[in-house]
């Protein structure tokens, strides 16, 4: 999860009208421990569950659990609407079939 919430705040804070922020020094501050725990959630992804596939949509899902937070937190946006909503639910699903299928 630490992943996303980097990769969120790396990519996403150029968003906000914060003049007091330089939003490419978080993402130069950021590129290391990101890279770093994408690399070690690959290593331990992969001894868990023995596929990259399952790497992937398991990332795939956890990222759409902090991107609707914080974008909504942070820049406001809401995360209620329909689309949003089925997307969530759908990453539920993904987690659950990468778990226990």
């Amino acid at each position: 999860m630490s992943l996303h919430i980097f990769v969120w705040f790396s990519t996403n804070l150029q968003l906000l009208d914060a003049p007091l922020i330089k939003p490419v020094y978080v993402a130069l501050l950021l590129c290391v421990p990101t890279t770093m725990a994408a690399y070690f959630g690959t290593k331990f992804g992969y001894a868990a569950f023995e596929a990259a596939w399952s790497i992937r949509f398991f990332g795939f899902a956890v990222s759409y659990f902090v991107f609707p937070v914080l974008t909504w937190w942070i820049l406001g946006e809401s995360m209620f609407t329909t689309k949003t909503i089925l997307c969530i639910l759908l990453s539920f699903l993904i987690l659950a079939i990468q778990i226990y299928m």
